[in-house]
């Protein structure tokens, strides 16, 4: 015999996630700010190297930070909005988001941490990531 259950709208399933922010006041989360935007990635791979694309509109060069940890890349970047009220004005919807995002993935070799690049041009990180060569396997002998 089957068992009987409720079905609830709002549980944690990806259904849920159609409503998610559905409720909320017109002036974002609390205080009116909206939450940060992750980033996002295209990552594309080639015999020698990776490629990836990173979107970060409206930040500044000099705020964002990328790290190389073997085949751990780490992207990090601060975003800073000044809020320029005139005498007399007020909020009616903040969209323009202010804070800190960061985004960490792994790639399949580990990348040549001497020979990366990266350029930042129009709102997207564009990295080259050299692939270390392979290091020669070496058999021990069994004595």
């Amino acid at each position: 015999m089957s068992n009987i259950t409720r079905f609830d709208p709002f549980a944690a399933d990806p259904m849920s996630d159609l409503f998610h922010g559905l409720f909320r006041p017109l002036r974002g989360g609390a205080g009116g700010e909206m939450q940060l935007a992750d980033i996002k990635v295209d990552v594309t791979e080639g015999d020698t190297q990776y490629t990836v694309k990173a979107e970060l509109p409206g930040v500044e060069k000099d705020d964002i930070d990328v790290k190389i940890d073997g085949n751990l890349v780490s992207i990090s970047a601060k975003v800073e909005r000044k809020h320029e009220l005139k005498e007399g004005e007020r909020v009616i919807r903040r969209e323009r988001y202010s804070g800190a995002v960061s985004r960490s993935f792994s790639l399949e070799s580990e990348i040549d941490e001497a020979a990366a690049a990266a350029q930042y041009k129009d709102g997207v990180l564009s990295l080259t990531l050299p692939k270390k060569a392979a290091s020669e396997r070496k058999r021990l002998p069994i004595n």
